[in-house]
């Protein structure tokens, strides 16, 4: 025991003593690094403590911050209270388990693998320019073209089912609470999205030897087994980093899709945690509220964030962090 202690302390003391002698070695890089790392703590860390401190007020406006009334926890257990806040909370997991699922996942790692196994450079370089175009539309754009497409007024979609028998009259897709989740929201953001986010992937694809698929088609495999075989192993870890990423950004997936293509017939279903916190916070002059709301959301981010750095961390070795 006394031997392992003496031995941990010798690594802690060789770790230290490499870190200085390191920062020695580059200390005009550590130098010119300073200016910057100001920036960040000034902008990004200061504002934490004097903007997180308000949801433990009662925020007024024009008041110093040594003025306003200090509440302690209230507004979270109000918060935890309001029926509202899990409705939100619910339409938030929901529409990011599938936007996690078939937006930044599935889709664009199957687009990538077939523009890959694509051999005419000038379809495959259209394709992916046209796939990536639309994440440079604004959300009020496509929601336009979306609400315009499911209109039951000369709605492309209405007339095309309409035009092949399979329904009488105009359907009202924009009204169908069960249908905003998956329907109206995911498929509208795999449109947007799915060609950027296959671009990471067609990276990591670039990136593996070829010396692997002449391998395996002298082993006899064909197009399918190299697939199966060596590019999907092959990009594997961006695979998981690009899920670690996102998981730690579950319920914080945005508002402006949701605000654009909802209505007060599917509101049910289309208030998230940042929407709902607009609402209340903001909306209703609640400052204190909106911050608690916020509070949770990076709070909970930062807690799923670690949760799946350490499990992808102990099962395939892989970590972010």
């Amino acid at each position: 025991m006394e031997l392992a202690s003496k031995k941990s302390t010798n690594t802690s003391k060789t770790k230290v003593h490499s870190f200085w002698k390191t920062a020695k070695n580059q200390k005009i890089l550590y130098l010119m690094s300073l200016p910057f790392v100001a920036w960040v703590f000034v902008f990004n860390y200061l504002p934490v403590w004097g903007g997180w401190t308000m949801a433990f007020q009662n925020f007024r406006p024009g008041n110093a911050i040594w003025e306003q009334e200090w509440v302690g926890f209230e507004h979270f257990i109000a918060l935890f209270q309001d029926e509202r806040f899990f409705l939100a909370l619910r339409n938030t997991l929901a529409m990011s388990f599938l936007g996690l699922l078939f937006g930044f996942t599935i889709p664009p790692i199957i687009f990538a693998i077939l523009l890959n196994e694509v051999r005419h450079s000038i379809f495959k370089r259209v394709t992916q320019t046209v796939t990536y175009l639309p994440h440079f539309v604004s959300w009020v754009v496509v929601a336009g073209i979306v609400t315009k497409m499911l209109s039951t007024d000369g709605g492309i979609v209405n007339d095309l089912l309409m035009g092949i028998g399979i329904i009488d009259e105009p359907f009202q897709f924009m009204a169908q609470e069960k249908w905003f989740w998956g329907g109206i929201v995911t498929v509208s953001d795999i449109w947007k999205e799915m060609g950027w986010n296959a671009i990471i992937f067609l990276a990591a694809i670039a990136g593996l030897d070829p010396q692997l698929y002449e391998a395996a088609k002298v082993d006899g495999a064909g197009r399918f087994r190299q697939i199966w075989h060596i590019t999907l192993p092959g990009i594997r870890p961006t695979i998981l980093v690009v899920l670690i990423l996102n998981i730690g950004h579950l319920i914080q997936i945005g508002f402006e899709k949701q605000m654009l293509l909802g209505n007060p017939l599917v509101v049910d279903y289309a208030e998230v945690l940042e929407l709902y916190a607009l609402n209340y916070g903001i909306g209703l002059g609640q400052f204190s509220y909106g911050t608690a709301i916020g509070i949770f959301n990076s709070v909970v981010s930062i807690f799923l964030l670690f949760l799946a750095n350490g499990i992808f961390k102990k099962y395939s070795n892989q970590s972010v962090m």
